[in-house]
């Protein structure tokens, strides 16, 4: 039989293994030896390649998510962008190493250009930069096995004793061993090794275990007198069918722990923390936690896993040392200050139609700093959180609306109020536009100001935000369309809103909030005043409430409530009559 038969049959498989198809087409080889050889190359596939002796190889863990990472195919490019190992070093203070994949550090640039944040990239936000720095040395892409052959030693080099670092592996640790990205470990924490031929390359190489590649990192840092600490991968937007985040605790997760016990370092269970969270939120709140995929997330979501990771290490007793170097914990003393026990408080959000300078009688006023003579103070307390110049949009961004998510009670009453400066640039100044509409679509848009990539949503999606934020507290949100302009028809008609953000903060709100037409209610009673003496409701423009304009657009709000279904609101109001 001629070694051509086989040749042709194996010619694929062959052409992978670069030794095997040197030595078959090396013409001084006899016809016996080159099928002795292919005779090898058949056996070597039925057993895929890589022997651990005496046994069948294992197979590693599935790659059930089907994601397409990045690759590590431009290591020039990523050791311009990722930060030179440490580099960050101030005199002589420590440096934390953040060691892990993409859901660390998002892709090559790690800048969010594609929509997704690694939690690694907000991690220096939490520490005092005068005590320790953080390096984010995360790639995407990256298993521990890959991470440890192609990135380790570089990011060895530069700790020190009195370091951190921190490892989040697992993401990636699955596929084949040998072919294609060749990244998975074997499973499980025991010491057994195997050794694979690197299909593409010809290459040999010794696979660890995921825990034996734990123990190598563990063993690296401690040689160099620094702290190594194992965590849990981030969790992925996947539930069960009884509503609850599906857990890593069986493998990844599992398997770091155990090195993390046997090798007595601390384990911080990133997993766990984040999907308590996730359970809370709800499935809603939890999609945008991520953007694109099911593992990779969004800004909100990077954000929601340092967060978890900072108090993992602020719950371990052998992190004191860590945890000294954090910046100490905001405590907001202004957000609910006004909140009397057991009395429900009525917060407002929104622009300078709602809270204005709010002093002077014949300057411009917002209707939220009126709104509490309209409510009995013995049963609820106005608290006007709303700042002029914002949409809903630039109001979450710059925090605020943070602050007052996390002041809220269950029994509180959020009205929420935007649009007159929800138009406009997104990227550039004033940079607070959004796109148009009440649907989930987004787009990704440079912010001229920051250089950064930011994930823009619709007006309706960010007003869903705060409905949604608002349910999960146990509050009552309340959205508005907002209030009329001093613009008229050609028939002597106040210009409405709803076909636009009238319209879109009513579909917005039908997940859960009451919807009041402020718009129509106030436009109404303008057309009944008349043209000429409406402008006493407005002042220095067309669009800002004088203090008539403002107890008009309260009033409205009021009348609004009224013809609610919520008895408990209604119940709030002061028992007096008003000019209608």
């Amino acid at each position: 039989m001629h070694y051509k038969i086989f040749f042709h049959e194996w010619y694929p498989e062959i052409k992978k293994n670069v030794f095997l198809y040197k030595t078959i087409k090396y013409k001084k080889m006899s016809n016996i030896l080159k099928i002795t050889a292919l005779l090898m190359l058949s056996a070597g596939l039925t057993y895929a390649q890589p022997r651990r002796s005496g046994n069948n190889v294992p197979p590693p863990v599935a790659d059930i998510n089907k994601v397409t990472d990045n690759t590590i195919d431009s290591l020039n490019k990523v050791k311009m962008l990722r930060p030179v190992a440490g580099s960050s070093r101030k005199g002589n203070n420590p440096v934390l190493f953040l060691v892990g994949n993409s859901t660390m550090r998002q892709g090559t640039r790690g800048n969010g250009d594609i929509g997704q944040w690694g939690w690694g990239f907000y991690m220096e936000d939490f520490f005092d930069t005068d005590k320790i720095t953080v390096e984010n040395q995360a790639l995407g892409g990256m298993s521990s096995r890959s991470f440890y052959n192609v990135l380790w030693q570089d990011v060895l080099k530069a700790v020190q004793p009195g370091d951190w670092v921190f490892i989040e592996m697992g993401h990636n640790d699955n596929g084949p061993y040998d072919t294609g990205r060749s990244r998975a470990s074997m499973r499980g924490v025991g010491k057994d090794t195997i050794v694979v031929t690197i299909q593409e390359t010809g290459k040999q190489e010794t696979v660890y275990t995921f825990g034996g590649y734990m123990r190598k990192y563990i063993n690296d840092v401690r040689a160099k007198g620094a702290y190594p600490v194992l965590m849990s991968l981030t969790p992925r937007n996947s539930w069960t069918d009884e509503g609850k985040i599906v857990r890593v605790d069986q493998t990844f997760g599992l398997w770091a722990k155990q090195v993390a016990e046997e090798q007595v370092v601390p384990f911080i269970d990133i997993n766990s923390i984040t999907a308590l969270k996730y359970e809370k939120f709800g499935q809603f709140k939890v999609n945008y936690m991520f953007y694109g995929d099911a593992i990779h997330t969004s800004a909100f979501g990077a954000k929601v896993n340092a967060e978890s990771a900072v108090e993992g290490i602020r719950a371990d007793k052998a992190l004191v040392k860590l945890a000294d170097c954090l910046k100490p914990e905001r405590t907001d003393l202004v957000t609910g200050a006004k909140r009397k026990p057991g009395k429900p408080l009525i917060f407002t959000i929104g622009d300078s139609t709602v809270k204005n300078g709010d002093k002077n009688p014949d300057d411009m006023w917002g209707w939220g700093a009126v709104l509490q003579q309209y409510f009995d103070e013995e049963k609820a307390v106005v608290d006007n959180q709303a700042i002029a110049g914002r949409s809903a949009r630039t109001y979450l961004d710059e925090g605020r609306w943070d602050r007052v998510y996390k002041a809220l009670q269950p029994g509180d009453i959020v009205f929420i109020q935007f649009g007159h400066n929800d138009g406009g640039p997104i990227g550039t100044p004033p940079a607070r536009g959004e796109l148009r509409g009440a649907g989930d679509s987004s787009r990704i848009v440079m912010m001229q100001a920051t250089r950064r990539n930011q994930v823009i949503y619709t007006y309706g999606w960010y007003i869903r935000k705060f409905v949604s934020d608002a349910l999960e507290k146990g509050a009552t949100p309340i959205v508005l369309s907002h209030t009329p302009r001093n613009q008229w028809t050609e028939n002597n008609k106040v210009i409405r809103n709803n076909t636009s953000y009238g319209l879109w903060a009513k579909e917005a709100a039908s997940i859960g909030a009451y919807f009041i037409d402020l718009n129509e209610i106030s436009a109404a009673k303008l057309e009944k005043i008349g043209k000429e003496e409406a402008a006493e409701y407005f002042k220095n423009d067309h669009t800002h409430s004088s203090l008539k304009g403002a107890h008009l657009n309260a009033q409205s709000i009021v009348k609004g409530i009224r013809q609610l279904p919520d008895n408990r609101i209604k119940g709030l109001l002061k028992d007096v009559p008003f000019p209608k």
